[in-house]
């Protein structure tokens, strides 16, 4: 029997926990599901005779040892910077570990150990990271098998809310951290257009966007990511033109959430003194000038370039302009904004969200210049089995059982952009419904 060791069983493990016990009776796994509300370990395996739910808390030390020597793998659904301190564990005790967090400097400091104790380190297998790599880097290998030459890549991928329950004047719903959201983009946007270096500093990054069209949905818009260099060595296409990576969102939302960055509403480093008394009013006059009459009146006086009569209205329907209080203690701006945001984008019962990616290639074969274009649309079945729990929980239950049934050989730290990894892992997930749709000129 292999054992398997999930840590957390948060919203995006519902798809994971779900996949691996379909897949314990076959295959003769037992599936431990560890969280610090044992309710909602419970909850999600339901007394399948394959699961084993427990109580644990990762800062004991002993418990938590414990519970990865037991066990033939082990996967963190735990936020990333506690990814680390178990993967050492892991190292220490040879176990497998799987993640869907980036990489990190300190994962990285783990390779030539984890080679040594014979595991795989295996990160970056959910969504974005995850099946974007998995899907682009099968692209960009055909490309290379047939003698072409890449001079294009770009790549968008948005969590959004389906069209059927879009229902408000922002296009958005929070379908994943509300915080990530608040925070994103946060730095400056680094990327390469016709050969040259750009920057975008995050002041700028919102009102520097790109239309993308996605047949059947329409237009979304695209803003750059914090860095889109590192992918020239990750994809090995370091003589490509362009490069971006960038996230999608429907068209008006940048345009009105600059608002937000100009006024330095999302800012995070600093906390507002007797922010439990503020209105939401009150919250927004303290980024404002002194001068002039109406809440109102003085934004527009401030931020008159940057607005327009339907981002007012994005504005006074998200209440900002209203008394209401959100008794907030030792709130920072980013804070405050993020409570006031999750009451108004909240999903209602019976939403559903939606994961659209997309990846733009542009290339030489044969003197010729070609263009290709995948996307990939999936939508989520109910509150429970989004889209995002889906895209997110998949592929890492997919990775688990390669690993474990010896289909994927390699040591060390490794994320899904090799094809032992990343055709068998594309090959199921089609099987499942999550499947890209390519057109190419």
């Amino acid at each position: 029997m292999k054992k398997i060791l999930i840590l957390g069983a948060g919203r995006s493990a519902s798809s994971l926990i779900e996949y691996l016990l379909k897949v314990s009776a076959t295959n003769n796994y037992e599936v431990t599901v560890a969280d610090t509300i044992l309710a909602s370990a419970e909850q999600k395996t339901k007394k399948n005779p394959h699961a084993r739910p427990i109580l644990l808390d990762i800062t004991d030390e002993a418990k938590t040892h414990a519970e990865i020597d037991r066990s033939d793998l082990v996967i963190s659904m735990l936020p990333a910077f506690m990814h680390p301190t178990i993967a050492k564990q892991c190292v220490l005790l040879k176990k497998h570990l799987v993640t869907a967090s980036y990489v990190s400097q300190e994962m990285k400091d783990l390779d030539e150990e984890a080679k040594k104790a014979g595991i795989i380190l295996m990160n970056e297998s959910g969504l974005d990271p995850g099946i974007d790599h998995a899907s682009a880097m099968k692209i960009i290998d055909d490309i290379k098998s047939q003698g072409g030459k890449l001079t294009v890549f770009k790549s968008y991928t948005g969590g959004l809310i389906a069209p059927e329950s879009d229902d408000n004047p922002w296009g958005y719903k929070f379908t994943w951290a509300p915080r990530n959201v608040i925070l994103a983009g946060q730095g400056t946007a680094k990327y390469l257009e016709n050969g040259k270096l750009a920057f975008i500093p995050y002041t700028k990054l919102f009102t520097r966007t790109e239309k993308i069209q996605v047949e059947g949905l329409g237009d979304f818009e695209g803003y750059a990511n914090r860095d889109s260099l590192s992918y020239r060595s990750v994809y090995g296409i370091e003589d490509v033109q362009t490069i971006l990576r960038g996230t999608l969102r429907k068209e008006g939302y940048c345009e009105a959430w600059n608002v937000f960055v100009q006024l330095g509403m999302t800012d995070d480093s600093y906390t507002i003194p007797n922010s439990e008394k503020l209105s939401n009013r009150e919250f927004l006059e303290l980024f404002l000038p002194s001068e002039g009459e109406d809440t109102q009146t003085r934004l527009l006086d401030y931020l008159a370039h940057d607005l327009n009569d339907e981002i007012m209205y994005k504005l006074e329907w998200l209440g900002l302009f209203n008394d209401t209080k959100l008794q907030l203690k030792n709130a920072t701006p980013a804070l405050f904004l993020q409570t006031l945001l999750e009451d108004k984008w909240k999903l209602k019962e019976g939403d559903i969200d939606m994961i659209v990616m997309q990846h733009q290639f542009e290339y030489e074969l044969k003197g010729e210049t070609h263009t290709l274009q995948s996307s990939l649309v999936v939508k989520g079945d109910d509150a429970i089995h989004t889209a995002m729990a889906k895209t997110v929980g998949l592929p890492v239950g997919i990775i688990t059982k390669l690993i474990l049934e010896g289909k994927i050989k390699l040591t060390g730290v490794q994320t899904p952009t090799v094809k032992e990894i990343y055709l068998p892992l594309l090959s199921e997930l089609e099987g499942l419904g999550i499947r890209f749709e390519e057109k190419e000129n």
